[in-house]
Order: structure tokens, then sequence, then C-alpha cells
């Protein structure tokens, strides 16, 4: 098969499922993998796809700066975010400090607490300060300013408020996970407080489902080594090279 026609037939599959991996490209073209991975590395150096670990997405599914509203985001994998929310939960113990990130999938981990539990908690996020507050549980909610499509305390304020606090475990949100990128979100503000947050805390947690994978937003706020990611399914087994990953489907 002559180069321009890899070319085309690898193009047509990434526009027509958004992501592909190099080992199903190869065996539907009957091409070598190693061929496979050079065209994908040509066609992403002329901007016509995006290499990420594994294999290839489209442009436009690669790199995001959307931020839609909590409410429209909480509508977004509900069961996959009970799964991961109830996983984390589990993991704090009575005399934990931990920072609560601002966001839906932390948000529902606050649901799945025991009303027994006596761990402290610091939080940026507004609603969940109110819902940890009428539960029962010792909360301190950062200052800063606020992002309305969140309802997250932002800035340099929040990030000074996070200086004088050393947490046992962190329970970041993220919008995108990616190997070379790490960890990503479309608020340069928000990025700050997720990055000192964890560079704060002894154990750090990234909550994500599985469409966060392959998916870059324009800030990075931690490398993926520095964080486990508690996610539903891992479909690119890859990622395990590069961080402890938990499942909980």
């Amino acid at each position: 098969m002559l180069q321009q026609e890899r070319y085309e037939k690898i193009l047509s599959r990434v526009q027509a499922k958004g992501a592909v991996r190099v080992a199903a490209l190869a065996k539907a073209l009957e091409i070598s993998e190693s061929t496979i991975r050079r065209d994908i590395i040509e066609l992403d150096h002329m901007g016509k796809l995006r290499k990420v670990f594994g294999g290839a997405v489209s442009c436009d599914a690669y790199l995001t700066s959307n931020e839609t509203d909590v409410n429209t985001r909480a509508t977004f994998s509900v069961l996959e975010k009970d799964s991961i929310a109830r996983y984390a939960a589990n993991l704090i113990e009575a005399d934990d400090f931990v920072f609560i990130d601002a966001g839906t999938t932390t948000d529902k981990l606050i649901d799945f607490l025991p009303g027994s539990k006596t761990a402290t908690f610091v939080t940026n996020g507004l609603a969940h300060a109110l819902t940890l507050t009428r539960r029962g549980h010792k909360v301190y909610l950062l200052g800063g300013r606020v992002n309305a499509s969140t309802e997250a305390a932002t800035g340099v304020e929040a990030v000074s408020s996070l200086g004088k606090y050393n947490f046992t475990k962190c329970f970041l949100g993220t919008n995108g996970i990616d190997v070379e990128h790490g960890f990503t979100t479309p608020n340069v503000e928000e990025a700050m407080v997720k990055t000192h947050a964890a560079q704060r805390s002894s154990v750090v947690y990234v909550l994500a489902d599985s469409n966060k994978f392959e998916t870059v937003a324009p800030v990075t706020f931690l490398g993926i080594d520095k964080a486990w990611i508690i996610t539903d399914k891992l479909e690119n087994v890859e990622y395990r090279d590069h961080t402890e990953i938990i499942e909980t489907e």
C-alpha cells in the first residue's frame, strides 16, 4: 500500500471515530505497527491529526477549551462518577486532613462519606463547603475570586490560603488526561489552586471518568506521574506505565 493511500485510510478512520489505537489500525489495514506509528508521526507534523499515547485522535477531539457549567456537567457520566466517588470516599480515614477540589465528581465524593467520619476538610468549592457543613463535618473554605461556571474560589488569594495547610490526602478533578501534557484544565486560576493543593499533600488522587483520557485542555496543572488516578475503566492500559491507576468497574 502506498504511503499516501495509508495516510488517507488512517485519516478517514480518525475522522470517523475521533480516536484510534495503533494496534487496531495495524490490524485493519494489515500493516505493521511500526509503519502505522511512523505514519501517525508524519500526519501529526502535518497538523492532520494529533499523536497521543498508543494512537491518534482528531485535532478537534484532542484539544478542548470548553468549560461547561456545574449543572450541565453534573448530568454527564453519572453512574461512572458515582462509582469513582464511592471508592474515593472509602480512602478517607478519621484522622485525615483532606483537600477536596471543586467539581462534580468530587462533589459526589461527599455524598458517600459516612456521617461518623471525623476527618477535617478544606475545599475551594462553594457547594462542597455547604454540603460538608450540613453533614456535620469540620470544613474550611478557601478565599479567592469565584468562578461562576465552576462555583470555585480561585486565583492568587486561594493559593495564598493554601500556604498554611499540609494535607494527608488531596482529591482533584480534571478536564483532560494525556501522557505528554499530564492533567489539564481550561482555567489558569483554577490550575494554580490544583497545583498548589497537590504540592501540599502527601498523597494526590485525580478523580476522572474514562472520557477524560487522551483529551487536553489549555492549562497543565500536574504531571501524569504526580497523582494516582481513580477512574471507572481504563481502555488504554499503557497509561499504567506512567502512574498508578485504580479502576472502579
